[in-house]
């Protein structure tokens, strides 16, 4: 199965990224608020905003996770399943002109869009920190201890080898790096309908796993001081019935529930050790 999730969603995000259109406009998606709004509600800020070339922002965040990680002039920054490019210019602001933003992506067609949109991001900040490469989370195309911090924005869900995804981040973590990712995560288990779905992975949904699993993973990963803080409020405010997707999830939920008591947006953030732990 995890062949064929990857091929789906390579497939869904490639269709995304050739119409332009935000996840919340198709129907793989809960929501019916626009990008712009979406990014606004989850924090971004007008500034954030602002500089971003047409079409990078596709309403694919769960949640902000530049504004989590702190970053600071002259870092380098990496960001997951970075599609358009959205965090990365963002974050690329950030780091100023001593930095660098690094997108990593494995779709062509969300690489293609991103690169495109440099020479846009260039002219509005006289910034060139901003490179894009094709690659998987799970093998990530990027040097040992070669970054200060990996950010991710509702991709990790999506792997169907989340271990090897931490390992990787704390791979290519400077001792004293960080991370800062916000995700999807479960609260109850959900039906099994639900979790053998190939259209619920590419949601967001069937991919999801226990926050204190995620926690585990990322321990096991060699990462420590791990803070999770949950963010209920994005799910309850994103969830539509009136939108078809949602309306598949619900028919397999028990009556009187809703898809926040099974599912959340979180925060989590930990760090490489500047000292390998012990485990």
């Amino acid at each position: 199965m995890e062949g064929n999730i990857r091929k789906i969603i390579r497939e869904k995000y490639g269709e995304i990224a050739k119409k332009g259109t935000s996840c919340c406009s198709t129907k793989n998606c809960c929501g019916t608020v626009n990008a712009a709004e979406l990014a606004k509600q989850i924090g971004y800020s007008e500034k954030d905003l602002f500089a971003l070339p047409e079409g990078a922002n596709m309403g694919l965040s769960c949640g902000n996770p530049g504004v989590i990680a702190a970053l600071k002039p002259g870092e380098v920054v990496l960001d997951l399943g970075s599609g358009g490019g959205f965090d990365v210019f963002i974050a690329a602001q950030k780091v100023g002109k001593n930095g660098l933003a690094i997108g990593v992506d494995m779709t062509p067609e969300m690489l293609e869009r991103a690169r495109k949109n440099i020479s846009v991001f260039s002219k509005r900040t006289g910034l060139k920190n901003v490179e894009f490469r094709l690659g998987e989370i799970e093998h990530l195309p990027v040097a040992d201890n070669s970054v200060d911090v990996v950010i991710s924005n509702c991709v990790i869900n999506l792997s169907s080898n989340k271990a090897q995804v931490w390992r990787e981040i704390a791979r290519v973590l400077k001792p004293g790096g960080r991370v800062a990712v916000s995700d999807i995560g479960m609260l109850k288990s959900v039906p099994r309908e639900i979790r053998n779905s190939l259209e619920m992975f590419v949601g967001c949904i069937a991919g999801a796993i226990f926050i204190a699993e995620t926690k585990k993973l990322v321990f096991s990963a060699g990462l420590t001081n791990i803070v999770v803080e949950e963010k209920p409020e994005y799910i309850n405010n994103l969830m539509d019935r009136d939108n078809e997707f949602c309306r598949k999830i619900m028919k397999y939920l028990p009556a009187g529930s809703k898809i926040g008591d099974y599912i959340t947006s979180f925060n989590l953030t930990a760090w490489k050790p500047l000292v390998k732990q012990k485990h």
